[in-house]
């Protein structure tokens, strides 16, 4: 077993928010307290206790291990689960889920959906081919509906608009929301409303009431119109559900999809070099900092990671690095859903440059830094045995791929 222990985000976020349904369940077991009479109270069943014999109460769960009190008390205590039996009404979403998992867009999308569901009406998730996600239930999702079939596989807007088209005339929704945007959600929304001949709300932020307000202008101005039945929801729409888990309820098709002979070839992804894209459009981006002290190793890393490169103020500074490729609020704010900071101390400017991206890695040698802080995984150690050990499960990896390929 391992003895690394590992952060729980939102545990922590949650002991942070007194409104928080669980908020009471993540706080600390008090073991001791100072009576009425100033005479100190010990509880005596509490972990850790020693008893006048000298024995000492022993939790084997692992909750005396730091950190791990919290997930135990987030495992035992579960959200309000949310039922709805009868749906009065639908309302449809069908977020990207690049990789197969939802992302944060998807998430503000879903939490927007629950605001126009209410309490009577039942998020459907439309989900296109395999996925990997796990946690459609604490996102919002009443019921799921996976439409399966390798006429999904890959860039197949044709066939996916002709399984809408099927959902659509079966469940009949109130509203259907997809992302707006470039994973896509855009594509795939505008292409639905030329089927269905609606005119759809684009780069929706805001929904009041049965208006609803989008970005126009180039961004620059805000567009208040009706609300549609189709809406093209742009990130932050809404605040992700936190606060009620949901059953999934698993749902088909009553009909049997035909496979239409498509007009679109999907020849395959295209090799792109990774220090060709830009900063603000990379998804997956290995930056370095001042830790870093074999910058050779560290481009050999990038590279076998295939991910686009980046640094902070100070590695620019030095000249390590080019100056479109700092980071932070006085060089580039990036969007990537995985960023991977190695030996960056997280000054404040960086920390906003970074602040929309989904995932955070952190490699450092301080365990109480501010990038420590922010990550959703850190590893403490040298960096460059660190990178030195990813190049070569990096190679490991494949190399297992290309046997079982064989």
């Amino acid at each position: 077993m391992s003895d690394i222990i590992r952060r729980d985000p939102r545990a922590e976020w949650i002991a942070r928010n007194r409104l928080h349904p669980l908020h009471a369940a993540m706080q600390p077991v008090q073991h001791s307290w100072m009576g009425p009479n100033g005479i100190l109270r010990k509880n005596v069943h509490g972990v850790g206790f020693i008893g006048p014999n000298g024995i000492k109460r022993i939790d084997r769960s692992g909750a005396q291990q730091g950190g791990v009190s919290k997930r135990t008390a987030a495992a035992e205590v579960q959200l309000p689960l949310h039922q709805v039996a009868a749906p009065a009404f639908y309302i449809n979403v069908v977020p990207d889920m690049v990789g197969g998992r939802l992302s944060s867009h998807d998430r503000d999308l879903l939490g927007l959906a629950r605001q126009l569901a209410g309490s009577d009406g039942a998020v459907l998730a439309v989900v296109f081919g395999e996925h990997k996600e796990s946690a459609f239930a604490t996102a919002g999702v009443d019921r799921l509906l996976v439409l399966e079939g390798h006429e999904f596989d890959g860039y197949s807007p044709e066939q996916r608009v002709q399984g809408l088209r099927a959902v659509d005339n079966q469940f009949n929704p109130r509203h259907w929301l997809l992302p707006d945007s470039r994973s896509g959600g855009g594509e795939l929304g505008r292409r639905f409303a030329a089927s269905l001949k609606e005119r759809p709300a684009t780069r929706v932020w805001q929904i009041k009431g049965q208006e609803c307000i989008g970005r126009a202008g180039a961004g620059q101005e805000d567009l208040a119109r009706p609300l549609p039945r189709l809406i093209l929801a742009a990130a932050e729409c809404a605040d992700p559900v936190s606060e009620t888990r949901h059953e999934v309820l698993p749902v088909e098709l009553s009909t049997t999809l035909a496979r239409s002979l498509p007009r679109i070839e999907d020849l395959g992804a295209v090799a792109v070099d990774p220090a060709a894209i830009p900063m603000a459009e990379a998804e997956f981006i290995f930056s370095g900092g001042n830790g870093v002290k074999d910058w050779a190793l560290f481009h050999q890393t990038a590279a076998a990671l295939g991910a686009t490169e980046g640094a902070s103020r100070v590695a620019v500074d030095d000249g390590f690095m080019a100056r479109d490729r700092q980071v932070g609020a006085s060089g580039t704010w990036v969007t990537a859903r995985v960023y991977v900071a190695v030996g960056i101390s997280g000054a404040i400017q960086h920390l906003q440059g970074i602040g929309a991206c989904d995932k955070v890695v952190a490699i450092n040698l301080d365990p109480g830094c501010d990038m420590i802080k922010r990550a959703d995984l850190s590893v403490i150690g040298e960096s460059a045995a660190i990178l030195q050990a990813l190049i070569e499960a990096v190679a490991a990896y494949r190399n297992g791929a290309k046997r079982d390929a064989a």
